[in-house]
């Protein structure tokens, strides 16, 4: 070999076992140190049995050994979760399931059977309701006279049944609906 070649290896040496480091430590089957947070997803949050995530939208280094879920496959069930249909699911596992009546309400033909509905002011209560409509999602979504929207049950596909269960709500009239079809429209009064 000759010395210039002798001294060019000589110069790499560190940087090919640097970089022989390096590739090692990129294929090891120990989890890393450090990880990044993905972005947050823009899918809508579905439910799950465990735990909750709140999406963080930072893509600063986590201090977990493990990438975090995506945000839409693990967030804090909430009114809006999904139900399958045919099935009857709680659509509000967070209100503590409601112990109060069952009103019953249907869609057939794009229409709620109903116009008008009561519940009892601070009680939880259920919404036990039936989509008629085969391949048409519905849901039922509250809202108070000041634009909020205390509960929003979760869209299904029809034929099936789904119970909500909502929280109690304050004495006073709401507007329930369904959110794909704003012509679908009713009177909650609660007192």
């Amino acid at each position: 070999m000759r010395p210039a070649t002798a001294s060019r290896l000589a110069r790499l040496a560190p940087v090919l076992v640097a970089s022989a480091l390096l590739l090692g430590a990129c294929v090891t089957t120990a989890a890393p140190g450090w990880t990044f947070e993905p972005p947050p997803s823009v899918a809508s949050p579905a439910p799950s049995a465990g735990g909750s995530a709140a999406p963080s939208g930072s893509l600063a280094p986590s201090a977990s050994a493990s990438v975090a879920p995506p945000a839409s496959a693990s967030v804090a069930p909430s009114p809006s979760s999904s139900a399958s249909a045919g099935t009857s699911a709680s659509a509000s596992p967070s209100s503590g399931g409601a112990e109060g009546p069952t009103i019953k309400l249907t869609a057939s033909n794009i229409t709620f059977d109903q116009s008008e509905i009561e519940a009892p002011a601070g009680q939880a209560f259920h919404i036990a309701f039936t989509n008629n409509d085969a391949s048409t999602q519905h849901n039922v979504q509250i809202k108070a006279s000041d634009g909020s929207e205390p509960f929003k049950g979760a869209l299904f596909t029809g034929p099936g049944t789904t119970t909500y269960d909502v929280p109690a709500l304050t004495a006073g009239t709401y507007t329930f609906s369904c959110v794909v079809h704003p012509s679908m429209t009713g009177t909650l009064t609660v007192k």
